[in-house]
């Protein structure tokens, strides 16, 4: 990490720029294919790249077939070798370039790393396809077992093997592993050793010709290894120019991290191209550090780190702002594939329906209990209910629902909540607590009992924890249990009442889902006809209600807004999944957030996301609810969280359950994190 870099430079928070390059093939014309690599190397400069990955054999070109084994061709790849050397060493990128190299009698086809002129090192391939249309055993040895070894290439001697780690000492967690080819399709490719071993990045120089389907298998390849090593995928495949005799090329390059495709280059393109992304390699280094399995791979492999050798070498990172070259999802919660879209949304929604079902049928109760509000939680949860009722084949009217106003209760909210009790069909109630909390009030000796208009933390929470406390004594009396409504981003910043209070419930049916995702998953049901149009009707309006505890009367202080008093849920939905999945800085979470809501025309929307609702905020508002949420999250909130009624997990991005997803200290302090954010922004 740069340090000293501006805020807006990507090496300052963790990231490396690399690139698949698809140059322009030759059949067998050196001179040419080095050209060709130089022309791109030099827009990889310009552009800030850290790393490119050209196709395998690229300086020789791939199917040339017995010019492999011809002398004068060797060494005018040599020669092309030591050309791009001296014409590299003024250009920042790190090549990693593939051509065929002799050693001790043998021919290897060859991953060469070059630094700033420098050869680092040499990979060969490790495992020859010699079936169907290949015949590379025909040319060259394979590198199985070949450790701790040098070669002499274009005048130097530079180390030589299968066991290279290639890591800049000036740029952290810029490390990287070379394979090639059929190297990644076998059953145990030399990459899930290079990552052991510590590598973070994993390269593939492959020529790979394309057949019908072909594609979509290396799409699977690069998507799994990055996956299961926790990993960047570097792909980069041979395209257009190389030889036709008995084969045809699509020039195919992917970059994917941890299972998610970042780029991908044209296809069937006669024209050069760098697909390029920025890999969050601290990101990757934050994940390995959490999955115990990692690591205890590595142990069972023998501690691969023992036997690597790693390069070093000085990369010298330029730490400019070269802009932000990676699509960055601005709700993470959300699905965002639109080709399984509905898949997603199912899959969560029921989710929640199965947990809920499965709890129910534990419990000897004859009823669920929901205080409905008319608001987003208690909707959701309310048709989470409905649906586990259709599920379990059991009539909805198993559902209590009770609405119950107090001081500022909302004429709309209360229709509303009304509404979709009949319109789903459930026994709904009413129970006005006004009484019942002037009487507290009065008991409690509270200025608003004496008619003075404090609307204090007291005021509210007697109101919320007389409706929870209303459901559970109704749970007694009905036999049944309650159903929690609350949600992750909640419970996230210590957003509720705790003990009798929307803090506790015989079941949380929302805590695994955080603000935006239920807004999404409502709008979900409504397209997908989960329900009857009068319910979708009513669905619709609810979403279009602005989000209010409605605890404090409107006409004394302006509606009570929620996003107005600890800021907008989808900011601190942004910040808390990337806190709580990877751990990320603070200083990092806001320069995410910067790029993902500067700009509303930028980064990713949620398909089909309502056009009225797409915002942006400047750095200057993100740092002030970043440290609110720091604040919240860190130390005034996880008591809350240690008493969690059970709830199911929903999302990969995790859960607060002190049984599953995060264990902290109910006494903590939030000092690290503010300290970290203040000196990251100065």
């Amino acid at each position: 990490m740069a340090k000293n870099a501006p805020f807006e430079a990507i090496h300052r928070h963790g990231f490396v720029r690399v690139a698949a390059a698809t140059p322009v093939a030759s059949v067998g014309d050196v001179a040419l294919n080095v050209k060709a690599v130089l022309d791109l190397a030099q827009q990889a400069d310009e552009r800030g790249i850290d790393l490119v990955v050209f196709p395998e054999l690229n300086i020789s070109s791939y199917a040339v077939d017995d010019l492999h084994l011809q002398e004068a061709f060797l060494d005018a790849v040599e020669d092309g070798i030591a050309t791009l050397a001296k014409e590299t060493a003024r250009l920042a990128p790190v090549l990693c370039v593939g051509a065929p190299l002799r050693r001790n009698g043998r021919l290897y086809n060859c991953g060469l790393v070059l630094s700033r002129g420098r050869i680092l090192g040499v990979v060969p391939k490790s495992f020859l396809p010699n079936y169907r249309e290949y015949y590379e055993k025909r040319w060259f040895a394979p590198g199985v077992g070949l450790n701790g070894m040098d070669i002499a290439v274009a005048g130097e001697l530079v180390p030589f093997g299968t066991d290279l780690i290639f890591a800049a000492e000036d740029l952290d967690d810029f490390i990287f592993h070379v394979e090639i080819c059929e190297d990644y399709w076998a059953p145990q490719p030399p990459s899930t050793v290079g990552a052991l071993a510590g590598a973070l990045i994993l390269c593939n120089l492959s020529a790979s010709n394309i057949t019908i389907g072909k594609a979509d298998e290396r799409k699977l390849l690069c998507a799994s290894q990055s996956s299961r090593c926790c990993s960047a995928y570097v792909y980069a495949a041979s395209g257009p120019g190389e030889s036709t005799t008995d084969l045809a090329w699509d020039g195919q390059g992917s970059i994917y991290e941890f299972g998610e495709q970042l780029a991908e280059s044209s296809r069937f393109d006669p024209d050069p191209e760098l697909a390029v992304a920025d890999i969050d390699v601290q990101r990757l280094r934050l994940e390995r550090m959490r999955m115990g399995t990692f690591n205890d791979n590595a142990i069972a492999a023998g501690h691969p780190e023992k036997r690597a050798r790693r390069i070093h070498f000085a990369h010298q990172p330029h730490g400019k702002d070269v802009g932000f070259e990676r699509p960055i999802r601005r709700f993470p919660y959300v699905p965002n594939r639109r080709e399984q879209l509905d898949q997603d949304c199912y899959e969560a929604f029921n989710i929640q329906v199965q947990g809920l079902a499965k709890r129910f049928t534990a419990t000897s109760g004859r009823h669920l209990l929901i205080g409905v509000s008319g608001g987003l939680d208690s909707t959701h949860a309310l048709i989470v209910a409905a649906k586990a009722c259709d599920f379990l084949k059991i009539p909805r009217s198993t559902i209590l629902g009770f609405t119950m106003p107090g001081f500022a209760t909302g004429e709309s909210t209360k229709s509303n909540a009304w509404a979709l009790m009949k319109a789903l069909g459930i026994v709904g109630e009413e129970i006005d607590i006004k009484p019942a909390a002037r009487q507290m009030l009065g008991d409690m000796g509270h200025p608003f009992s004496r008619g003075e208009p404090v609307y204090d933390i007291t005021f509210e929470n007697v109101q919320a924890g007389l409706r929870t406390d209303y459901l559970f004594r109704l749970g007694n009396q009905r036999g049944g249990f309650v159903v929690g409504t609350g949600d992750l981003s909640e419970l996230a910043l210590g957003w509720c009442t705790y003990g009798v209070g929307d803090q506790m419930s015989h079941y949380g049916v929302n805590a695994g889902v955080p603000k935006t995702l239920i807004q999404y998953l409502v709008r979900w049901c409504v397209k997908s006809g989960q329900f009857d149009s009068e319910t979708d009707r009513i669905l619709t309006a609810i979403l279009e209600t602005k989000i209010s505890p409605e605890l404090v009367p409107a006409d004394e202080a302006g509606m009570q807004s929620t996003e107005d008093r600890i800021g907008p849920y989808e900011l601190h939905d942004f910040f808390l999944f990337h806190t709580l999945r990877s751990g990320q800085p603070p200083s990092k979470v806001a320069y995410l957030a910067w790029q993902a809501w500067h700009d509303r025309n930028r980064a990713l929307w949620p398909f089909d996301y309502p056009e009225a609702l797409k915002r942006e905020y400047d750095l200057e508002t993100i740092r002030k609810w970043l440290e609110e949420f720091l604040r919240r999250f860190f130390q005034t909130s996880q008591f809350k969280r240690s008493a969690l009624p059970n709830s199911p997990k929903v999302s990969m991005g995790g859960s607060l359950s002190p049984r599953g997803d995060w264990r902290a200290p109910s006494d903590g302090v939030a000092g690290p994190w503010l300290d970290e954010l203040k000196r990251g922004l100065a």
